[in-house]
């Protein structure tokens, strides 16, 4: 093992961590004030957070025609993706958020991709379509369908969905453009949108808020968005993105160990299980790598 994919793991590991404390940070923001509020501050500050990134890479911002309805689309999937985890979050657990829709994000990606890209899939993959089926029954408690529709599972399902959507279009779009500016000019975007959203609201309440609230705004903004990603793609680059993938699964232990110890949230039976299953899915489902089929 080099010293640089060692330094490369410690890193990714941080970033991870970093990730799965941002349910915990937004668990907090959402006791006091509105969504819209909460939602257009976490976006400014999150493009203002790329600033120095965007120096640091001493790359002339550009953005290629091709790019940009990838862009324009996963801004919006990106302000659906946080509405949802805000009401998800707000009357859920930040813990069993974090597991529903780190876990079932992948799956939902490799059925788009089978079904939109016409991909073919090994035996491997049916196992671990299988198994992702299953896990996610268990943790969206599908057994009881009146607790899944009245309670928050529904909109950890749309997250997943959602950012399912921001994964392939930013597959898509990183042949055309960086991924640090492709970022960027998704939450610039996804700024202005969030902005009109919330022109009725009063964004300067945040400004009244205790330091609690503070440091759980500036962390999701700047630790759980601006430096996880950069450095997520910082690692991608050098370690190969099969490698660098499989770190995301300490994203849900660690949003679990964050939940449990500021939030007091219980560790739920269900939600291990049935994370624990749809993590497997994931690992038999990237073991092999997809191919197009061509008719």
């Amino acid at each position: 093992m080099t010293k640089e994919y060692k330094l490369y793991s410690y890193l990714l590991t941080l970033a991870m961590l970093l990730w799965g404390g941002g349910w915990t940070a937004l668990k907090i923001l959402t006791y006091n004030l509105p969504m819209e509020t909460i939602i257009f501050w976490r976006f400014f500050i999150m493009s203002l957070a790329f600033l120095p990134v965007l120096y640091f890479l001493k790359k002339p911002l550009k953005v290629d025609v091709h790019s940009i309805k990838y862009i324009l689309s996963s801004a919006i999937l990106n302000i659906a993706f946080m509405v949802s985890s805000f009401l998800g979050i707000k009357y859920g657990l930040a813990g069993a958020g974090s597991v529903i829709i780190t876990s079932l994000s992948p799956l939902m990606t490799f059925l788009l991709m089978v079904i939109f890209f016409r991909k073919k899939v090994s035996k491997m993959q049916y196992i671990g379509l299988i198994l992702g089926i299953v896990g996610g029954s268990i943790i969206l408690q599908l057994n009881d369908l009146s607790l899944f529709l009245n309670g928050s599972n529904a909109y950890f399902l749309l997250c997943g969905i959602f950012w399912a959507g921001v994964t392939i279009l930013s597959q898509l779009a990183h042949k055309h453009l960086h991924p640090i500016h492709y970022s960027f000019y998704i939450s610039v975007i996804a700024t202005v949108v969030a902005f009109f959203y919330a022109f009725d609201a009063d964004l300067g309440a945040i400004f009244t808020q205790d330091i609690e609230f503070w440091i759980a705004l500036l962390y999701l903004a700047i630790l759980g968005q601006t430096v996880a990603t950069t450095i997520f793609f910082m690692a991608s680059g050098k370690l190969g993105s099969e490698k660098t993938s499989s770190f995301m699964f300490l994203v849900p232990v660690f949003a679990l160990l964050s939940a449990w110890i500021i939030l007091d949230e219980v560790l739920q039976p269900h939600i291990i299980i049935g994370g624990a299953l749809s993590m497997l899915a994931v690992y038999f489902i990237n073991k092999t790598h997809l191919s197009k089929h061509h008719e």
